[in-house]
């Protein structure tokens, strides 16, 4: 029997910015509030269903207005699991958060923004991704 395969592009228009920190996602958004004069409000556990393996749960951090949405993410699965790669973005799994922005001005992309995490005295390092570029990009798309 002939088996026909979906395959999807998705085209990815937001900005990515990988964070390591070695703090809890708490005390990563109340710093990012305080430093970006930002509003970062706790949404329920992202859950990615996994096919034939389960469903992994992602803390998931939120702040939107007209103009953009500002999402910080955690990277590693909230709970434990028996999965080998248990990670939201398993291309980047050296970081343990990540900072999705839609949308917005020159102010929230680009090297600006990355020079302002970066300062954060919580923040160990933080880089920025192409998210066309991963492997498991459709893993970000809400």
């Amino acid at each position: 029997m002939k088996t026909l395969t979906l395959e999807a592009e998705y085209d990815c228009d937001f900005a990515l910015f990988g964070l390591a920190a070695g703090t809890r996602e708490h005390t990563l958004a109340w710093s990012l509030n305080r430093n970006l004069r930002i509003r970062l409000v706790r949404q329920p556990d992202f859950v990615l269903n996994l096919v034939q393996q389960g469903a992994l749960a992602f803390s998931y951090y939120l702040y939107a207005t007209e103009a953009f949405t500002l999402r910080l993410l955690r990277n590693r699965a909230a709970l434990p699991t028996t999965l080998a790669k248990p990670f939201l973005a398993p291309d980047i799994r050296e970081y343990d958060y990540l900072l999705q922005v839609q949308g917005g001005t020159d102010e929230w992309a680009g090297p600006e923004l990355l020079d302002r995490l970066a300062a954060l005295p919580q923040v160990n390092y933080a880089s920025e991704f192409n998210p066309n570029e991963l492997k498991y990009k459709e893993n970000l798309i809400f």
